[in-house]
Formats: structure tokens, C-alpha cells, sequence
């Protein structure tokens, strides 16, 4: 029976040495990030246009209010999110940065849950296909962001 013998890693001097200021620059404009704001605006966005296109299809007023408070149930929370982390308090360092992301994020899904439970006490006639509807349409927004994203950062120049 042969042993295979294992290889020593091959470790360069630079494979783990800190970046400096001019390839970190590069870096960050090579991958610019998109503002959570950005995300929060399309939200509203797609959440009007989804209410609107319900009012063309069907001009029933329940249907609107629902597919309505549907993305309003995303875009509330997800604003307060991103109030929340865009605070200097939660940018102070890593271990707050990671407190304030776990106690946001349960602030926004109570919230969500929250909105979702009143809807019935808010809203006459609600209907809960068009509610789920305008929910999981601007729900999905961040997807979208992730897939289009590139359109939406600011070029930057080479």
C-alpha cells in the first residue's frame, strides 16, 4: 500500500498581508455597494405600482387597500431597518454593528408581524390574496437589487 504524503501549503509573503489605502480604494470601487435607502425606495416604489396595477385590473377599492397595506407591511419595516443601522450608535465598532444588526432585524419582523395581525382591525374588507400579493411582490425587491444591482450604483470612473 503506497501513502500518499501530504505537501507542504505553499505560503508567499503577501498572501496575507493588510491591503493599503490605494488597493483598498480600488477594491471598494471595483465593488461599490448599494445604499439600503436605494433598496427602501424601490420598495415604495414597486408597492405604489403594484396598488395602481391592482386598481387598473380590477377598480375593486378593497383590492387596492389590501395590495397596499400588503407592501406597506415591507416598506415600514424596512425603513425602521435601515433608520436603525444607518445610526452612528450602530456604526461605533464590529460588536455593535452586529448587536444593533440581530435587534434590528428582530424590531423588523415584530413590526411585519405586528402590521400583518391589525390588518383586519385596519383595513374593511380585506382580502388576503391581494394583501400576500402586494407582501411577497415588494418583499422581492431584494432580489431584484441583487440581480439588477449594477444598474443602479453610480459609475465610476476608470
Amino acid at each position: 500500500m503506497t501513502r500518499i504524503k501530504p505537501c507542504a501549503p505553499a505560503q508567499t509573503e503577501d498572501e496575507h498581508r493588510p491591503l493599503t489605502a490605494e488597493e483598498a480604494g480600488a477594491l471598494r470601487a471595483k465593488l461599490p455597494q448599494t445604499s439600503v435607502w436605494k433598496v427602501v425606495g424601490l420598495q415604495a416604489m414597486v408597492a405604489i405600482a403594484a396598488a395602481l396595477l391592482a386598481w387598473l385590473l380590477t377598480g375593486r377599492l378593497s383590492v387596492v387597500w389590501s395590495v397596499a397595506y400588503g407592501g406597506l407591511s415591507v416598506v415600514v419595516p424596512s425603513a425602521l431597518f435601515a433608520r436603525g443601522m444607518s445610526s452612528r450608535l450602530t456604526r461605533a465598532s464590529l460588536g455593535t454593528a452586529v448587536a444593533g444588526f440581530v435587534l434590528w432585524e428582530l424590531v423588523k419582523i415584530g413590526l411585519t408581524v405586528a402590521m400583518l395581525f391589525m390588518a383586519n382591525r385596519l383595513i374593511t374588507d380585506v382580502l388576503w390574496p391581494a394583501l400576500l400579493v402586494g407582501f411577497v411582490v415588494t418583499m422581492k425587491v431584494h432580489w431584484v437589487m441583487l440581480g439588477l444591482g449594477h444598474r443602479f450604483r453610480p459609475k465610476v470612473k476608470s
